[in-house]
């Protein structure tokens, strides 16, 4: 890897070259930032904490907030902060580490969202069998089949990257070291990679989203033999869940299922799906769940007085 590569770091354009519109991004990605770590730590913790929320599909929504959490962590403080320098400057060891982890706990996100799918069809299809499918083992056996899917697909993308011969150019217009901006700076046809890394992301989002989204249409339709009030209560859940799978999925597909390239809008993509989406993904999940709610209030009262 040492020998072919004359580059040791990285210079990133950002997302903007104005300096006044650096400060603005600086003061507003901060405070979302703030709200993302506050927001989906209180959902862990409440979860950890409250003896109410014992069900499996709680113990997969605290997984999934830890994950925006860490996720968001990979990105935003390193942008935030190259928001007040001029220059910004990565080191190659430290872009590949930003690639990977992103990929690994955004590959863990994506196959999460499928698991807590399949714990919404057996909650609401089959009723009366959820309890023994879902018991403690599986749920830990789920999990970590989304934390290793995440691992495999995080290793694929540094395997590529890391063996191409980067000889001169090193400015990535971009804020973050990413797949395709950094097969733009290799000194190789990288054609045939960038058609394995849409086969790698873009192919595996399509097929997981429309698997989602079938999923949830079989969820859907099973409500009519629900309860008024049963009825009600699968459809608040799964709402706030087809949102969380569009705001996840539709950004990721855009940027990967077409042919390699960078576009105009690559960037404000990049930061809806590394910035926002981990921010609103607790505020959807608390403001649409009952229980959530309560067992926050419950908690936070109770550790005040």
């Amino acid at each position: 890897m040492g020998q072919r590569n004359n580059v040791t770091e990285f210079v990133l354009l950002g997302l903007t070259q104005s300096l006044h519109g650096q400060k603005i991004f600086f003061v507003l990605f901060l405070l979302i930032y703030i709200v993302t770590m506050v927001g989906n730590l209180l959902i862990v913790m409440t979860v950890v904490i409250s003896p109410t929320l014992d069900a499996p599909m709680y113990f997969f929504l605290g997984y999934l907030s830890f994950t925006d959490a860490v996720y968001s962590t990979t990105v935003t403080p390193n942008m935030i902060i190259d928001l007040l320098y001029e220059k910004k400057i990565i080191s190659f060891r430290a872009c590949m580490t930003q690639l990977f982890v992103g990929h690994l706990f955004g590959g863990a996100e994506i196959l999460l969202l499928v698991v807590i799918a399949y714990d919404r069809y057996l909650a609401i299809c089959k009723p009366l069998h959820y309890t023994t499918i879902m018991n403690q083992k599986v749920c830990v056996l789920l999990l970590l089949v989304a934390w290793v899917g995440g691992f495999v697909h995080a290793v694929v993308q540094l395997l590529f990257v890391c063996n191409l011969p980067f000889c001169g150019p090193n400015v990535i217009d971009h804020f973050i070291c990413d797949m395709y901006p950094l097969l733009k700076l290799a000194c190789i046809d990288t054609y045939i990679i960038g058609l394995t890394v849409v086969a790698n992301d873009g192919v595996i989002c399509m097929v997981i989203f429309m698997l989602l989204l079938i999923s949830y249409g079989v969820i859907l339709h099973s409500l009519k033999n629900l309860s008024q009030e049963g009825r009600r209560k699968a459809l608040s859940t799964c709402g706030s869940h087809i949102t969380v799978v569009f705001l996840c999925f539709v950004p990721c597909i855009f940027m990967y299922v077409r042919p390699p390239s960078t576009l105009s809008i690559d960037k404000s993509l990049t930061v809806f799906y590394t910035v926002i989406t981990p921010m609103l993904n607790p505020l959807i999940y608390t403001l649409r769940n009952a229980e959530m709610k309560n067992a926050m209030k419950k908690l936070w009262t109770r550790k005040c007085k």
